[in-house]
């Protein structure tokens, strides 16, 4: 039976993945693009006719895509007049990713399919059990067993096979590192992190995950489990990962972080880790579960991240838990002795450490969870291009299957739930530490050193190679009413951030404080985090020649936190930007603050 490393040390090599169309001497493949919209490897129909008395503005964006991500910027404000989802990639067309010269992969593209998908249909409740998910640090020694059992299964299949691990694995690397580009945009990369991509794509890719090995070991009731690292009980790697027997086991993590270290949730790999005791790190990682998911999510928009609709420049914009805490999470696992911080710590190699399922199953969880908090104002997405944007994965039979946002909004027609944990960290909300010069909980190390130094901003954009502060104008005149606040959200946007797709980078935002360093990650002065997990890009689309930065933004909540800092009344808030991982590696376009539904 094989093991994970010989997977990932001896994939199929490129040509078992046959690119059915070849390329142009500019890097781009030319693609036919019929008149009905397909998304699948085998091109059908006529070509398109760029006219626009025969077709619609659709069908005319859809034609100048096939000429190129150039051709399509040039319509970008007519796009805009009326926005399309992103659609489902060609994978015929999965382009090499540009990996590491350490990658133990060849390659980021899966198995192509000479089929066309078949759209997803829910699964029938008479005929499907529901599944429960457990909490991963709960489980009986036999749901072990069989969960080692299932994923040894999946690493006894052929590379070739699309319900593999090694082929699973490929399919997060390939929607993640730019192997893809849109439907109907060539040249421009398709990216499921930094934007309202980020929670649906993960959940469809988990579901099919789980169907595949529950296929495997007979047992369409069997359930993934969730690593529950925002309760105490969960702060700690499952021990089932750790077992350097099991199958579950990753070689490529990292060593200091085996149990019973306890996560850190805002893990900064460059900063050296406070020494807080057993409850202080639970209460650090209380708070900052609370900060995250209710002070930083108050709506829709501000939780699943920033529009990406067909034709954009990817990443948009993550939402709250996206950058925290999924991205310390990823770091926090990953090898620091590995080239490229393999696993955990790369999207291209995440998919190989079995852990990736369970932290992910997780995070899928935040979003069931957050949308009970408040029933009123959480609620998915409307936009019709987040519902109809469509994701192309491979079922258990392996049926090549295009399934969209609006498909996997409610669990329990999916058939699954999350087995119900305690949520201690709603009663977690960050306090005021500014002014105070005392060594407590949630204070940073430094805390009892002399006040941490702070540049003032110049023009703008600027490096971000030391603390920066920045005075910001609010968009209001004085406290506005509770309506108002329920109405609008005052929102802080760092804008223009500029950083390297591959380095592992993270700065943090302060409000009105008197020394950051004396503040730590439960503080209420802590506005929030940016985090850049290190993700490869492909060279096979052409959007490489663009460089090898990504251009973001980060969307952070104000309401609740000027309320705390009893700021309402001011005209301006003071920001302090400060590099933790990545110094002098990113760049900021600007701060404001806006008001957002």
């Amino acid at each position: 039976m094989a093991s994970m490393s010989h997977l990932i040390a001896k994939p199929a090599p490129a040509a078992t993945f046959p690119l059915s169309l070849p390329r142009t001497s500019s890097g781009f493949r030319p693609r036919r693009v019929t008149v009905q919209r397909v998304s699948c490897a085998s091109p059908r129909g006529e070509r398109y006719e760029l006219d626009a008395r025969k077709h619609d503005r659709r069908d005319v964006l859809l034609g100048l895509g096939a000429l190129g991500a150039s051709a399509t910027a040039t319509l970008a404000s007519a796009r805009r007049a009326g926005a399309d989802p992103v659609a489902t990639p060609d994978i015929s067309s999965c382009g090499q990713a540009n990996l590491p010269v350490s990658a133990n992969v060849l390659t980021c593209c899966p198995p192509p399919s000479s089929a066309l998908p078949v759209d997803f249909i829910l699964p029938d409740a008479t005929s499907l059990p529901l599944r429960t998910r457990p909490a991963a640090h709960s489980v009986t020694t036999d749901y072990v067993a069989k969960f080692n059992a299932g994923i040894a299964a999946m690493k006894a299949l052929p590379a070739d096979d699309p319900r593999s691990f090694a082929a699973q694995a490929s399919v997060h690397c390939a929607y993640c590192d730019g192997s893809y580009s849109p439907e109907g945009f060539p040249g421009v990369e398709l990216q499921v992190h930094n934007s309202w991509l980020f929670f649906p794509f993960h959940r469809c890719y988990l579901y099919f995950f789980e169907r595949i090995l529950g296929s495997l070991i007979g047992d369409p009731g069997f359930a993934v489990p969730f690593w529950n690292w925002d309760a105490p009980d969960g702060m700690r790697m499952p021990a089932m990962y750790a077992d350097r027997s099991s199958q579950l086991f990753d070689p490529r993590r990292d060593s200091r972080h085996a149990p019973p270290k306890l996560i850190n949730l805002d893990y900064n790999a460059n900063v050296r880790e406070p020494r807080f005791t057993y409850k202080q790190q639970v209460d650090h990682n209380l708070r900052v579960m609370y900060r995250q998911m209710v002070s930083l999510s108050p709506t829709p928009s501000l939780f699943f991240g920033s529009a990406y609709r067909a034709g954009d420049d990817p990443n948009q914009g993550p939402g709250p838990v996206e950058s925290i805490p999924h991205g310390p999470v990823h770091i926090w696992c990953g090898d620091p002795n590995q080239p490229d911080g393999e696993d955990m710590g790369n999207f291209y190699s995440a998919g190989f450490d079995p852990l990736f399922y369970a932290h992910h199953a997780n995070i899928d969880r935040m979003w069931s969870v957050w949308k009970g908090l408040d029933v009123r104002r959480h609620t998915d997405l409307t936009d019709p291009d987040w519902l109809d944007a469509s994701f192309l994965l491979y079922d258990e039979t392996p049926k090549l299957v295009r399934i969209r946002v609006r498909d996997v909004l409610d669990t329990d027609r999916l058939r699954y739930r999350y087995q119900d944990v305690p949520l201690h960290w709603t009663a977690a909300r960050p306090t005021v530490t500014a002014g105070t010069r005392r060594a407590d909980s949630f204070l940073a190390p430094a805390a009892q050193a002399a006040p941490a130094a702070a540049r003032k901003a110049g023009e703008f954009p600027i490096t971000l190679d030391e603390a920066t502060i920045v005075t910001v104008k609010r968009p209001v005149a004085g406290k506005r009413s509770k309506a108002e606040k329920d109405s609008k959200e005052e929102v802080l946007v760092i804008d223009g951030i500029e950083v390297d797709r591959d380095v592992a980078a993270k700065f943090d935002v302060f409000v009105n404080t008197e020394d950051h360093g004396a503040v730590g990650s439960g503080g209420r002065e802590l506005a929030g985090s940016f985090v850049n997990v290190p993700h490869r890009h492909g060279h096979g689309h052409g959007h490489a020649k663009k460089g090898r930065g990504i251009k973001t933004k980060l969307r952070l909540a104000l309401n609740e936190q000027l309320e705390d800092l009893e700021a309402e009344g001011d005209e301006s808030v003071v920001v302090t930007l400060v590099p933790r991982q990545g110094k002098g590696r990113v760049k900021i376009g600007g701060v404001k603050i806006e008001l957002m539904h």
